[in-house]
């Protein structure tokens, strides 16, 4: 069964160097600590300009939600987030520091252990469904979305920004679909953040 979220009822946890917080939408196993998930997703909100914490082993996937946005600056790379809702992946391994752009920062976090599990962050404005998906976790960016439960049973339920699921298939896999609740303008049209997760090695970067 999919297991409901809503980021405005999701506690923050400050940083310890006193540069932001973190919201943890979904950690697998349930209860990880940072250095023993196999996959986690997070929020988080970016006040300060320093270093980002290195995890080696973790692929890393990150996407601006909202705010000015970072220049990302690694060994050999860098990126602007500055463009809300493109995903960017980069290995956890390296040292990568994180600029202002202007103000606080708001960003969508997927790190995945490397060869545990592979799978991508997307932006989706189509219906979805998680059936022969291994796990997984979708949030509302915009709009109305409806979840219809299948066989499993479950109510209908529509979800708006900030609200979503995860999942883990341990055994049937999680019936059901998730659609666009209403139309509206490209202002306003529903967008979801979409991540579908498979066990076993990814391809590299």
């Amino acid at each position: 069964m999919p297991v409901f979220f809503d980021l405005a009822a999701t506690p923050a946890t400050p940083w310890k160097n006193g540069g932001g917080s973190t919201q943890e939408l979904a950690c697998w196993p349930p209860g990880a600590d940072m250095n023993a998930f196999e996959w986690r997703v997070s929020l988080a909100t970016v006040d300060r300009p320093g270093p980002f914490s290195v995890f080696p082993g973790i692929d890393r996937q990150i996407m601006l939600l909202g705010g000015d946005g970072l220049h990302l600056r690694g060994p050999g790379w860098e990126h602007g987030l500055d463009q809300r809702w493109q995903p960017f992946a980069f290995p956890g391994d390296d040292a990568v520091d994180g600029a202002m752009l202007g103000g606080t920062s708001k960003d969508f976090n997927l790190m995945l252990r490397r060869g545990a599990w592979h799978g991508a962050l997307q932006v989706a404005g189509e219906a979805r469904a998680p059936a022969g998906v291994h796990a997984g976790l979708c949030m509302v960016l915009q709009g109305g979305w409806r979840w219809v439960p299948g066989e499993q049973g479950g109510e209908p339920r529509v979800l708006h920004a900030g609200q979503g699921f995860w999942w883990v298939q341990e055994g049937a896999a999680l019936q059901g679909r998730l659609e666009p609740a209403h139309g509206g303008s490209a202002a306003d049209a529903p967008a979801l953040a979409w991540i579908a997760l498979e066990r076993g090695s990814r391809t590299e970067f």
